[in-house]
C-alpha cells in the first residue's frame, strides 16, 4: 500500500502519535447535541478533525460515554458535558481500539470505569507499531467482555454487542434501549468511504455481513450515531451498506479478471461513487484499500 494512501487516511487510522503531531487541537471546538431520549452526541463545531463521535448518556446516575476522542481534547469534552449535566463520568465504553476513539482513556480512565471488548484491551496492550505505542495502564479497559455486556444506568439498559471482523476485530455496537439510539462506532462512516483495518482484523466482507445483521436488529425509527459523520437513520445506514456491496463487487470482479491495482485506478472503476470521497479517502485510495483486503 503506497504511502500517499496512508497519508490521506491518517485521521481514520489508529495512529495517535502521528495524528497528534499533525493536528493543532487548540483549533478544535466540540459541542453536545441532543440525539433522542437522554442521549447526546459530542460532535465537531470546527472543520478540524477531533476523532470519533462520542455518545453520551446523561441522568441522575451520572454520565456514560461511548468513546472519548484524543486526550488533548479532554478539557473541551468535559466543558461540553457541563452544558448538559453536572454529574461525573462514571463509565466509558470503547467501540474499538483505534486511538481517535480511545486516546482520551488516559484522562477519563483516572476517574471512570473503562469497558471494552477483550480484543480492544489486547490490541491496546500490544500497541500498533511506533505510531501507537502500548497504552499505559490508566488508559486500559478494566472490564472486558467477549460477546455482549449491559450497563444499567439512567433508567435504561445500555447494551454493548460485539460484531467480529468488520472495521476491526474489536468492534462493539451500543444500543441505548430506551432512548432508541444506536452508536455504531466505525462500523458506520456516514456518507464517506470508510477505513477498514485489515491489519487489525477487519474485512469488507465481514463488515457487510455485520451491517446486514444490524439492520435486522435496529428499530426502523432509531437514531444512529456513526463513528464519523452526522447522526443518521437506517436509511443512511442502508445506503452505506449498498455502497460497500457495490464497490467491493467491482474491485473483486477486477481481481478475478486478473487486473492490477493500477489498471483499476486508470479505469476509474469507482467513479460512480465520487460523492463518497469527501472524507478520508479519494476513490483511488478506497480502491487500494479494497484491493488489499479482497486479494488476500
Amino acid at each position: 500500500m503506497r504511502t500517499s494512501a496512508l497519508t490521506l487516511a491518517v485521521m481514520a487510522l489508529p495512529i495517535v502519535a502521528l495524528a497528534q503531531g499533525k493536528q493543532d487541537f487548540s483549533k478544535v471546538q466540540v459541542k453536545a447535541t441532543k440525539v433522542a431520549g437522554q442521549v447526546y452526541v459530542i460532535e465537531d463545531v470546527t472543520p478540524e478533525f477531533s476523532g470519533g463521535n462520542i455518545g453520551v448518556s446523561v441522568g441522575a446516575d451520572g454520565i456514560a460515554l461511548i468513546d472519548d476522542k484524543f486526550a488533548p481534547l479532554a478539557n473541551k469534552i468535559e466543558a461540553a458535558l457541563k452544558t448538559i449535566s453536572d454529574k461525573p463520568v462514571r463509565f466509558v465504553i470503547n467501540t474499538h481500539y483505534h486511538g481517535d476513539h480511545t486516546d482520551g482513556n488516559i484522562v477519563f480512565g483516572q476517574k471512570s470505569t473503562i469497558i471494552a471488548h477483550e480484543n480492544t484491551r489486547k490490541r491496546m496492550l500490544a500497541g500498533a507499531g511506533k505510531d501507537q505505542p502500548p497504552a499505559p495502564p490508566a488508559a486500559l479497559p478494566v472490564i472486558t467482555f467477549e460477546d455482549k455486556l449491559s450497563v444499567h444506568i439512567n433508567g435504561e439498559e445500555v447494551r454493548a454487542i460485539h460484531f467480529p471482523s468488520g472495521h476491526t476485530d474489536t468492534d462493539v455496537v451500543i444500543f441505548f434501549t430506551k432512548s432508541n439510539v444506536v452508536h455504531m462506532g466505525d462500523d458506520f462512516f456516514n456518507g464517506i468511504f470508510p477505513f477498514i483495518d485489515v491489519d487489525g482484523g477487519g474485512s469488507v466482507k465481514g463488515l457487510i455481513a455485520n451491517l446486514q445483521k444490524l439492520l435486522e436488529q435496529i428499530p426502523a425509527d432509531a437514531k444512529i450515531i456513526p463513528g464519523h459523520g452526522a447522526v443518521a437513520t437506517a436509511k443512511e445506514l442502508r445506503a452505506f451498506l449498498t455502497m460497500l456491496k457495490e464497490t467491493s463487487a467491482i474491485v473483486e470482479a477486477g481481481i478475478k479478471a486478473k487486473k492490477t491495482l493500477d489498471q483499476l485506478k486508470k479505469e476509474k472503476v469507482l467513479a460512480k461513487y465520487d460523492a463518497w470521497a469527501k472524507g478520508f479517502f479519494k476513490a483511488d485510495d478506497f480502491i487500494e484499500l479494497l484491493y488489499k483486503d479482497l486479494k488476500r
